[in-house]
């Protein structure tokens, strides 16, 4: 188990590095290309920079896509690690070049993109049938000239994944739905069975919950403004909703909850793959890499419950350079990747939830199982989520930035740094880095 773990986490860094070195270097098109896409010989080669597990090439779309349009080549290239390829989209954007047709936007970047990159991209206001999108999804895209820059894919109503044996052996109730009434309505009621947990687990040592900063998120995410206020002045070190959620976090962190593994870094999928934490928050995009994470060896022992709050964390949307040689084709591949029906199809093969009001309504999507995870309903679990999720939620232009400094903050109460020691040293990296 060790070794799968060990060898997962190499292969998801050399991603990391290849889609990295790929954004940088380039897609090899035309030398006349800014995006590496093009025409030739009637062939239309379209190029793609994504991130993660966005479902697009993952479900096969792109090949059915290839199929029905004979003469469309499509070129995508995947990081692992949406800070490094943020990173290298701003090099490319403010170059002009190294660029793809289409470029995949993290919910956490699309403020700074509205704000400060906006004649970059091509605008979709324009595009039909294209109206089917949750409303608040469509407004964190837009300009405040009515630009839309991209359309979405996915959003990230959140849940609670557990594994049912290690309640069985803390005591606890084991079945989603009384494990979620457990914690129904308030997420102190969270860690306060994470105090039950730990005091009553019978077996090798096993921590409540994977990180402090995955709590953080799942809190902050339920409230309409986090880090800024809607005229788009910095909040972060002043809102309570920020302040209620730190100081929870920092009590499970130094409380020793938490398995001080930080969602998605070094450690964390060796973590799954042995079984070293009892719960994570998991927003619906994240059920596809615990499960491969965590593998065959733990098919059943995890479920799904509700989570305390509804609350939205992450989700990402489909933008077209507007320099693009293709920029009509790409338009059109980002508006079929992302209608209704190719958005039920990316949920029902790993997880992703729409953000297509019309997808969310699909037999598809509202009936959806996951075998992995004990056949929890999760078509019902997050669609009920997502009706929870807050109709306006207040985008800054460094929210991505922000939310990565506070993680750094918590783990740094895990490693035994005084929370008031943590808060001064995160308030001052985030002031140096965003002002």
């Amino acid at each position: 188990m060790g070794t799968y773990g060990s060898s997962r986490r190499k292969a998801v860094a050399s991603a990391a590095a290849v889609g990295a070195l790929a954004l940088v270097v380039g897609c090899g098109g035309s030398d006349d290309s800014v995006t590496g896409g093009g025409k030739k010989d009637g062939k239309v080669t379209i190029t793609m920079g994504l991130y993660g597990v966005m479902g697009l090439k993952e479900t096969g779309l792109l090949e059915q896509y290839e199929k029905e349009n004979p003469n469309v080549d499509i070129k995508a290239d995947i990081a692992g690690d949406e800070q490094t390829y943020y990173t290298a989209l701003q090099t490319h954007l403010a170059a002009g070049n190294g660029l793809k047709d289409i470029q995949g936007i993290e919910i956490g970047r699309a403020k700074e993109i509205t704000e400060t990159q906006a004649d970059k991209f091509a605008d979709f206001s324009d595009v039909a049938g294209t109206d089917h999108f949750l409303p608040w999804k469509e407004s964190q895209i837009s300009t405040a000239d009515g630009k839309v820059l991209g359309l979405g894919t996915d959003i990230g109503p959140m849940a609670v994944c557990y594994r049912k044996d290690y309640f069985e052996q803390a005591g606890l109730p084991a079945d989603r739905e009384e494990v979620g009434k457990l914690w129904e309505g308030d997420w102190s009621k969270y860690v306060e069975v994470g105090r039950t947990f730990k005091k009553d687990f019978k077996g090798d040592k096993v921590a409540f919950t994977d990180s402090a900063s995955g709590l953080f998120n799942a809190m902050v995410y339920g409230y309409p403004e986090q880090y800024y206020d809607e005229k788009g002045d910095l909040i972060y070190d002043k809102n309570p909703a920020v302040k209620e959620a730190w100081a929870l976090s920092a009590d499970a962190a130094e409380e020793g909850l938490t398995a001080k593994l930080r969602q998605f870094q070094p450690g964390w999928d060796p973590g799954l793959a042995n079984g070293t934490f009892a719960t994570a928050v998991c927003p619906a995009w994240m059920l596809s890499h615990i499960s491969e994470k965590a593998g065959e060896a733990n098919k059943g022992k995890w479920d799904v419950a509700r989570a305390p709050k509804g609350a939205n964390w992450g989700g990402s949307f489909l933008g077209v350079i507007e320099q693009s040689p293709v920029k009509e084709e790409a338009k059109k591949l980002v508006a079929w990747l992302t209608a209704p029906e190719q958005q039920a199809h990316i949920f029902k093969e790993i997880g992703n939830i729409p953000s297509s009001e019309k997808a969310l309504q699909t037999d598809d999507v509202k009936n959806a199982k996951s075998e992995y995870f004990d056949n929890a309903p999760i078509g019902q679990i997050f669609g009920a989520a997502a009706q929870e999720i807050p109709d306006k939620q207040v985008l800054g232009r460094k929210d991505g930035t922000i939310k990565d400094t506070f993680s750094q903050g918590l783990a740094l109460v895990e490693q035994g740094t005084a929370r008031d020691e943590a808060w001064k040293t995160t308030t001052e990296r985030i002031e140096k880095a965003v002002g």
